[in-house]
């Protein structure tokens, strides 16, 4: 698969020797050599993946430099000569795919870059199941209050309630928990 990668790199002998370990695998390379702006230019040229290399981070650059690389987006590599305990943490906390001490080496950046990518698709998934499972827990919580309402309006139990749901869903076409949330706040307004 051919990848559009983006190198933040600001020595250009160093990206160059990335960037012809990359060129023979078919991706497309583009490198950055400031920091500046680097969010706008980032989100401009939407790559695949992010590589950063920093020989001496310090926590305010690699926070500002993780977050302008969009590590909820694609996958972002860190490359770095030195860190320390908290420095790794924080970049795992900000989303960084891959952090990985003792410099940028081309021989390495592929199996990096596999690596990283693989742990941003599994992260993804797990978020949007995360999600998905979030949005099935509100429903649930909106259909048993509308239950509630309408056991305590009209003397039904739970059973009829939520029959009852279900039949003025499929009457409109719509899903239940669209129908319980119209109930909840309809009767929101009337109370």
């Amino acid at each position: 698969m051919k990848l559009h990668i983006v190198i933040v790199e600001p020595d250009v002998t160093r990206a160059r020797l990335v960037i012809d370990s990359l060129q023979p695998l078919g991706h497309q390379v583009t490198v950055i050599s400031e920091a500046s702006g680097l969010a706008r230019r980032v989100c401009d040229i939407a790559p695949d993946i992010v590589l950063i290399d920093m020989s001496n981070p310090s926590r305010d650059i690699l926070e500002e430099m993780a977050l302008a690389s969009g590590p909820m987006e694609r996958p972002v590599a860190f490359f770095v000569d030195r860190t320390d305990r908290d420095l790794t943490l924080q970049a795992i906390e900000a989303g960084v795919s891959a952090y990985v001490v003792d410099g940028l080496q081309p021989e390495r950046v592929a199996t990096v870059m596999d690596a990283a990518i693989a742990r941003f698709q599994m992260f993804r998934r797990m978020r949007t199941e995360l999600e998905t499972t979030r949005r099935a827990l509100e429903e649930r919580k909106l259909i048993d209050r509308a239950k509630g309402i309408l056991m305590k309006a009209r003397g039904l139990n739970e059973e009829e309630a939520y029959a009852l749901l279900r039949k003025a869903a499929m009457d409109q076409g719509r899903k239940v928990a669209e129908v319980a949330s119209a109930l909840v706040t309809a009767a929101g307004l009337l109370s």
